[in-house]
């Protein structure tokens, strides 16, 4: 099994605070710095672009795992590598030129990976399974924090886990002290966590506890 790792969202932190959440997440164990990455048009909410991701980079030693949930990606994977981004995860569902845009991102000096939404079938991303260092799988439908895990995206994570037993999987929505365990058998390595870190009163402490479940 490959190592496992928590990536918490800042999507969920305190803006206000940002610096001090990611202070509190690096404290607390986490391996990646998780950013979503919304525009508004392929997933019906505005986060933050590049700008954002470059302070963040600048206020952490720990990698930026950038998740880019916009349509033409092609457009923007070079502004995010530019921030600073060590993982560049690109959704399937919102190219045309899959296995050229993840070469790109190489290019730029990035991991790629490929995101798929809980209803896209692993088939769509079966022949880029070898040029890929991570697949995202959500585990809701994207757009916003706070949902509930959709159960048979895990069946979708045993899947990959069986086609590429070395393959970082990495398993995002619905992420909590009690789901965690589950999406671990299922064979995620790297869980995305947003409000089960940053909506509790002592963010580092509940990252840790992230951490010990997942060793």
């Amino acid at each position: 099994m490959k190592n496992c790792i928590i990536a918490p969202s800042v999507l969920n932190a305190n803006f206000l605070q940002l610096g001090q959440g990611i202070k509190a997440i690096e404290n607390g164990g986490a391996g990646l710095v998780h950013l979503d990455i919304m525009d508004g048009n392929f997933v019906p909410n505005i986060s933050f672009g590049p700008g954002i991701s470059a302070c963040v980079k600048k206020g952490t030693s720990l990698p930026l795992d950038c998740h880019l949930m916009i349509a033409n990606p092609e457009s923007y994977v070079a502004e995010f590598a530019k921030a600073g981004a060590s993982i560049i995860t690109v959704h399937a569902e919102t190219t045309n030129h899959l296995d050229r845009l993840l070469h790109q991102i190489r290019e730029l000096g990035c991991k790629p990976a490929v995101a798929i939404n809980p209803a896209t079938p692993i088939e769509n991303i079966k022949y880029v399974l070898d040029i890929v260092d991570m697949v995202l799988v959500m585990s809701v439908n994207p757009g916003f924090g706070g949902q509930s895990m959709i159960a048979y995206t895990l069946d979708k994570v045993k899947c990959i886990r069986d086609m590429k037993p070395e393959l970082d999987i990495q398993i995002d929505g619905g992420i909590n002290l009690k789901t965690i365990g589950q999406a671990k058998e299922a064979g995620a390595n790297i869980f995305v966590v947003g409000s089960a870190i940053f909506g509790t009163e002592n963010p580092e402490e509940t990252c840790r506890k992230f951490v010990e479940l997942v060793k």
